[in-house]
């Protein structure tokens, strides 16, 4: 497998780096299963993002004039209690947050009482049931780890869509490691995303292409 490594400034750098990526490098195939079935992905196969201020403002990337947005912060502050809450609407099989709300307070927990060198703060997405459903997570763990008073994230994704999901799971996931850092009580850090399957469905290849060339 090709390993695409993407060393960004912030949240906003590495979207612009990733779809210039994918479009330079990624692969293209036909879903057999998950989302869009019967139509194509334009996919790195695998991709290791390390953003080193994802902390800077605005979270979300400012696309050209004449590009649609991909995401704005009111979705993303209404995306943040999916995340952290366990709360589950009747239509929804699951939230992020019906796994992480109780893991969240049990490693910020286990930092403040039992100090920052271990290597047990890691929180995971989904059971041995996931694997039944008919859109099993894609958000799989959230890893931390404490060094030099920040505290930092490594999220692993199975599957990203990378026009929409990406700028709109990074900036809520960013806002979640503000408050754990600040419940803490150390600085916020860097942010380090993998996948093996960020990608572009084919309905934004069109938009992919005409931000990168206008970027």
């Amino acid at each position: 497998m090709k390993i695409s490594l993407i060393d960004a400034r912030d949240l906003s750098e590495a979207w612009f780096l990733c779809l210039r990526q994918t479009l330079t490098e990624g692969t293209k195939y036909r879903i057999e299963r998950g989302s869009y079935a019967g139509q194509q992905r334009w996919e790195l196969e695998l991709v290791v993002v390390q953003i080193r201020h994802p902390a800077t403002r605005p979270l979300i990337p400012s696309v050209p004039a004449g590009v649609p947005p991909p995401t704005s912060m009111e979705y993303v502050e209404n995306y943040l209690p999916y995340l952290m809450t366990a709360h589950k609407g009747e239509e929804e099989q699951y939230t992020y947050g019906q796994y992480l709300e109780k893991q969240i307070t049990e490693v910020i927990k286990m930092y403040k009482e039992n100090g920052f060198n271990t290597n047990q703060a890691f929180m995971a997405i989904g059971n041995e049931q996931s694997i039944y459903l008919a859109d099993p997570p894609c958000l799989r763990a959230i890893d931390t780890r404490i060094r030099n008073n920040q505290l930092h994230f490594i999220v692993y994704f199975r599957s990203w869509d990378l026009w929409a999901g990406f700028p709109s799971n990074l900036a809520a996931i960013q806002l979640l490691k503000e408050y754990m850092a600040s419940e803490i009580g150390v600085d916020d850090g860097e942010l380090i995303a993998m996948s093996k399957g960020l990608h572009l469905y084919e309905y934004a290849w069109e938009l992919a292409q005409l931000t990168a060339a206008m970027a």
